[in-house]
């Protein structure tokens, strides 16, 4: 049980279950249910283990000269192999788990993982690190839409708004990282930029993303989509203000990110306005 748990700790599980989550929200609130609605969680859930697993496998050197002992690799609590074979086969199930819901659907979902996987290697070092997060999070609610049945076409607003939250959850996510990633010679755009550009542009990406939801739609905003807005414009504030006043790792920003994206996308479905 222990390694079992190990494993899914390599998998980065906090930010793949809230990914997971948002989706199947959104699932729901575009119509998804009985089969279909666990089909898209089961590819979606596919998708953020198999980025995940992959990312530990390859970072597991950097992340040992860097003393993260709180990585399970570099503990020893679970094999490389063990990640790297895991990691495949998440992989592979990605468009076998969303084939049931149609050609365009699984398409969607499989590049999304692949460009997702790029980032592990070899955009995670470069300017372009953010692109792989842009195109698979525009990709994420694309998916949603085309497995409906009849497949429509994604509204705009809907896959800008995602790219915009995916954009946004980079930035945030690389910052706990910086200073062990500069260390090993990773130098994706974020440490490019620094922890204060990196900030701000993780915050204008999530509240683009909020707009994005508000306003898109057809018709005049709803109460539901004004109060999403509300949500980030406080609790990215006090997620930026915990970050600097935080001594060890600036986590919490990165968890702003997570609570505003998850406020968007419940009140975005609480609204009726997904599609």
């Amino acid at each position: 049980m222990s390694r079992v748990l190990a494993l899914i700790r390599s998998a980065h599980p906090e930010p793949g279950a809230a990914v997971t989550l948002a989706i199947t929200l959104l699932a729901a609130g575009a119509g998804h249910r009985g089969w279909r609605l666990a089909s898209v969680a089961a590819a979606v859930a596919a998708s953020q283990l198999a980025v995940g697993w992959v990312n530990d496998r390859l970072d597991q050197e950097r992340d040992r000269l860097a003393g993260r002992r709180d990585k399970p690799l570099v503990a020893g609590a679970v094999s490389g192999r063990a990640v790297a074979v895991s990691g495949l086969l998440a992989a592979l199930a990605v468009p076998v788990l969303a084939l049931p819901l149609g050609g365009p659907a699984t398409l969607a979902i499989t590049v999304a993982a692949g460009v997702a996987l790029l980032y592990d290697w070899p955009l995670k070092s470069t300017v372009f690190s953010v692109l792989p997060y842009l195109i698979s999070f525009g990709l994420l609610p694309a998916f949603v839409v085309l497995a409906l049945p009849g497949a429509p076409a994604p509204p705009w607003w809907l896959v800008t708004a995602g790219a915009l939250l995916g954009g946004g959850a980079h930035f945030a996510n690389v910052l706990p990282d910086l200073a062990d990633d500069a260390a090993t010679g990773v130098r994706g755009l974020p440490h490019r930029i620094g922890a204060a550009g990196s900030q701000l542009a993780a915050a204008a990406l999530l509240l683009g993303a909020t707009a994005a939801l508000v306003l898109g739609p057809p018709g005049p905003p709803s109460w539901s989509g004004l109060a999403a807005g509300a949500a980030a414009v406080v609790v990215l504030p006090l997620g930026w203000y915990a970050a600097r006043r935080a001594e060890g790792r600036p986590v919490a920003l990165f968890r702003a990110v997570i609570v505003v994206a998850l406020i968007d996308v419940l009140l975005l479905v609480l609204s009726g306005r997904v599609t």
